[in-house]
């Protein structure tokens, strides 16, 4: 199987939102959807020592979508089958016909990445822009990043090329093998650190 995944360039990122946007408008989602979220990592203190002040305080971005995990929980809780991998590009993808929104793979996926779409009645997440990619395309998210802060591609080249770092605050720590490489922020956090907290946390959809 073949396994694609993101990049994400966290020094790059200046939270403007224009992927998690433009995922909305070609998918044509309702504001209480985001199959591409952008957060914002923030926290620290000052203290006065002698007179001087000092400060500790930190804030960065970071641009999520599903991360199409090597081992992904949320497929293997679904009691209908209705979660599947494709062996082309390892993306996810849910069968509207066979999902039975009980909402198994949300809770189980320690991203927070799946969906309930009342209009289709069954749960929805991010396929990695399928049917942009069977055109030799870019996702939409990728395209669409003003400082080219995403990246596509082959999860092991882009590896290769950029580490082997798959999450940083405010993710959890990496126990499904998520298929995201990062570049962590200037001042960035490391998965499960809880120094700091998501700041834009009601613009999460």
């Amino acid at each position: 199987m073949t396994q694609y995944g993101f990049y994400f360039n966290g020094p790059r990122c200046t939270g403007c939102k224009t992927c998690s946007m433009a995922c909305k408008d070609k998918n044509d989602l309702p504001p209480e959807i985001g199959f591409r979220n952008v957060y914002e990592y923030t926290g620290g203190t000052w203290s006065n020592e002698g007179g001087l002040w000092k400060n500790d305080v930190f804030s960065y971005y970071v641009s999520l979508s599903c991360n199409h995990c090597a081992s992904p929980v949320c497929m293997e809780v679904c009691p209908q089958g209705a979660i599947s991998k494709s062996e082309e590009t390892g993306a996810m993808s849910v069968d509207p016909e066979k999902c039975i929104h009980c909402e198994s793979c949300l809770k189980a996926c320690p991203y927070d990445v799946p969906r309930y779409d009342e209009a289709i009645d069954a749960m929805v997440r991010c396929d990695m822009c399928a049917d942009l990619i069977a055109q030799g395309k870019q996702p939409v998210c990728v395209e669409a990043c003003p400082l080219r802060a995403l990246e596509f591609g082959d999860i092991e080249e882009l590896k290769a090329k950029y580490g082997d770092v798959s999450a940083i605050a405010p993710m959890p720590e990496p126990t499904t093998e998520p298929s995201i490489v990062i570049t962590a922020p200037i001042n960035g956090k490391p998965a499960g650190d809880t120094a700091g907290i998501v700041a834009n946390e009601r613009e999460i959809s």
